[in-house]
């Protein structure tokens, strides 16, 4: 049996698939690759934004006055004109203080008249000596002291009269209902926002954009905006403002684009892409199969003008899209790309040209 073994072991060496291989390899036998003939061709990456259509001016509306709502007129979507009846607070309490303040002033004005009938009585009566200059003085500042409280009472009633019609929220300016956070029967305290109104006017396309899409883009082109759901419908708009800041959550830049008067199906709250496109440049599109790798760095294979060998030569990639590579640096205008069959070449390897596919 020891005789036999060293026999079987030189046996299973010499049929190994793996030294069949290298064999083979070092025999030179040629690699069957597929190319396609580089070509130079005008490229400019298009970004795809995603956003909404929204007004370029909104209003946020309150009452002025706490209370209770007693009536609401408009919900939301709703159009209004400025001036429009929104809601109405229940106006027990503004009345009340109306007619208190009415009634002051009534007062006062009853006692500014007397004290004006004492002064005239004073002043007859000092002309013709029958009555002292300290009675006369006091009758004027009588006079005096009742006008400013006339004035002050007719103030009180400015105010309660005021503090009664902003019982009433109206619009103030021509827009759409696009929010509303109270309703009938609740306590609106004053000043908390009701209603949001959009005014009617200019619109902006606004888009959540990654800060590094910035990076390509030296400088901002007009923008078009399309609708979602029916692509046709577009218009040309102009970057009106870019947010200093960056949406920390998100990592977002907010981005409002102005379209002016766009069409009629564009309306408040359509989604809408935004399409923007980049720096043109020659470049050479590559199928992602070409691609390789050389010292950490992307690469492709590139047949010898021989065409019976390839080198591994570093390429600089412009963007990834969805077909393949943008290859901006490090390929000729002609030169042939192996597109197939790279994973099986080494340096100093033989290839064999089985196919070749139209660039």
């Amino acid at each position: 049996m020891k005789l036999f073994l060293p026999l079987l072991v030189a046996c299973s060496i010499v049929s190994s698939p793996l030294l069949a291989d290298e064999s083979s390899n070092a025999e030179g036998r040629p690699v069957a690759i597929r190319v396609t003939t580089a070509k130079l061709e005008p490229y400019a990456e298009t970004l795809i934004l995603t956003g909404e259509i929204r007004a370029r001016a909104s209003s946020q509306l309150s009452f002025r006055v706490s209370g209770r709502i007693a009536e609401r007129f408009v919900g939301v979507g709703d159009h209004v004109k400025a001036g429009d009846l929104l809601a109405r607070l229940d106006p027990s309490q503004q009345q009340a203080d109306v007619a208190n303040a009415e009634a002051a002033l009534a007062a006062a004005e009853a006692g500014a008249r007397q004290a004006a009938s004492a002064f005239d009585r004073q002043k007859s009566l000092l002309d013709k000596g029958f009555t002292t200059q300290s009675a006369f003085d006091a009758a004027m500042k009588a006079v005096r002291t009742t006008a400013g409280t006339v004035e002050s009472a007719q103030a009180a009633l400015d105010i309660a009269r005021a503090n009664l019609a902003y019982t009433e929220l109206r619009a103030d300016t021509d827009g759409a209902v696009t929010a509303r956070t109270a309703d009938a029967g609740e306590i609106a305290a004053a000043a908390r926002p009701i209603f949001v109104i959009a005014d009617d006017g200019p619109r902006d396309a606004v888009f959540d954009v990654y800060e590094q899409l910035f990076l390509s883009i030296n400088e901002l082109p007009d923008i078009t905006v399309g609708l979602v759901k029916d692509p046709s419908v577009t218009v040309s708009g102009k970057v009106r403002e870019i947010s200093p800041t960056v949406e920390t959550r998100t990592g977002t830049v907010r981005v409002k684009v102005g379209i002016g008067t766009p069409p009629a199906a564009m309306s408040l709250g359509a989604p809408v892409t935004g399409r923007i496109e980049g720096r043109k440049i020659l470049a050479v599109l590559l199928p992602a199969s070409a691609l390789a790798e050389k010292d950490g760095a992307a690469a492709v294979w590139v047949v010898a003008s021989d065409g019976a060998s390839a080198e591994l030569r570093p390429i600089g990639i412009s963007a990834y899209t969805t077909k393949g590579i943008v290859v901006e640096t490090g390929i000729a205008d002609g030169d042939r790309v192996v597109i197939e069959g790279g994973k099986l070449l080494r340096p100093g390897a033989k290839v064999e040209i089985v196919g070749e596919k139209a660039p």
